[in-house]
């Protein structure tokens, strides 16, 4: 169920370059629980957007099922949508990126959705290079079916109930690394600043671009004891460095020293500031990535930030070499080459 919002706003809402106001990206109102980090994310994708200045209805957003597949109800009415059975969301929006790659596809899902019934579908899309977003809402429970440990739990970790956690946990950022995505980010949706650059950072990025956001669920694991409270994750936040997303043609102004900051251009020019708190820390050595996941890990600590960068890697439609024209623009010209084309095709299989 949803719940539409007031169509009245106040005339002097500050537009963006395209001329859209906030509320052009905005939803329904949300029915999760007060307090909820998913409606942060949402509010994060909603600044993401206008910032970049992105046309509404060039978005396609796609979800399972959860409480973090309800979200793209709240979020972008005015793009297209495609709410998919339990764990089938990657699939959906590879059948949808190659009938049409010029949309910019985002997916939602949640720690249940991606690495319990789903992980099979999370796998393949990610070695697949599909070029999406990859937005996880990870709680670490099945809020819907009333707060079981789901399999991003960390090992120790205590539900509400008052039971402990005997299983490792799955890291999705580690995991997705191994599997050759080519962006994984991580973050707190407590920590907007630095949750907005980084979706822009994924929606300029050409690839697979994971999202991994621990969002607390405030009625069934933001207790004393669980790893995925509000509390838990402020304490042991350590994030790799600040980040400062520029657009395309615009000035940057932020200065940091020479030694401290790393550019990175993305292929529509747009950039990333990675100012690094780890001097040690290079976000496109897997090696070096990996190696920090797992030394944090083991000092029950949650690095956030962009993760890992591979700005090379080759996206399913160029590796497929898919038609650059939305399939169902095509006509009988392009679909039908004529018999002469025909027969040359059969001759190759003589």
């Amino acid at each position: 169920m949803s719940y539409s919002k007031p169509v009245f706003h106040h005339p002097n809402l500050t537009k963006n370059a395209l001329g859209y106001t906030k509320k052009d990206y905005e939803g329904s109102l949300s029915t999760l629980c007060a307090g909820c980090g998913h409606d942060s994310i949402s509010a994060a994708i909603v600044e993401a957007c206008f910032e970049l200045n992105i046309e509404p209805h060039r978005v396609a957003k796609l979800s399972g099922i959860g409480c973090s597949s309800k979200t793209p109800a709240y979020f972008l009415n005015n793009s297209h949508g495609f709410n998919s059975v339990h764990g089938r969301m990657p699939s959906i929006a590879t059948g949808a990126n190659l009938a049409n790659r010029d949309l910019i596809y985002l997916g939602v899902s949640g720690d249940g959705d991606t690495a319990s019934i789903g992980m099979g579908q999370f796998c393949h899309v990610i070695r697949r290079n599909l070029n999406m977003i990859y937005v996880v809402m990870n709680n670490g429970c099945y809020g819907l079916t009333k707060g079981q440990d789901s399999a991003t739990a960390d090992k120790g970790s205590i539900a509400k109930a008052g039971n402990m956690n005997p299983f490792e946990g799955i890291d999705l950022c580690s995991l997705a690394i191994e599997l050759g995505a080519t962006f994984v980010a991580q973050s707190f949706s407590g920590d907007k600043s630095q949750l907005i650059p980084i979706l822009q950072a994924a929606m300029s990025h050409k690839g697979f671009a994971l999202v991994n956001v621990i969002s607390p669920c405030v009625t069934f694991n933001n207790n004393n004891g669980s790893t995925k409270s509000y509390d838990y994750v402020r304490e042991h936040n350590e994030s790799m460095g600040r980040i400062d997303f520029v657009p395309i043609g615009e000035e940057i102004t932020t200065q940091y020293a020479d030694d401290e900051v790393k550019e990175v251009k993305f292929h529509d020019g747009s950039e990333v500031l990675f100012h690094k708190l780890r001097k040690d820390f290079d976000p496109e050595n897997k090696i070096e990535v990996i190696n920090a996941i797992q030394n944090a890990r083991s000092k029950n600590e949650i690095l956030t930030g962009i993760l890992y960068l591979d700005r090379h890697g080759v996206e399913l439609n160029d590796l497929l070499n898919t038609t650059a024209v939305p399939l169902n623009q095509l006509t009988e010209k392009e679909l039908c080459p004529g018999s002469a084309m025909l027969a040359e095709i059969n001759q190759g299989y003589r």
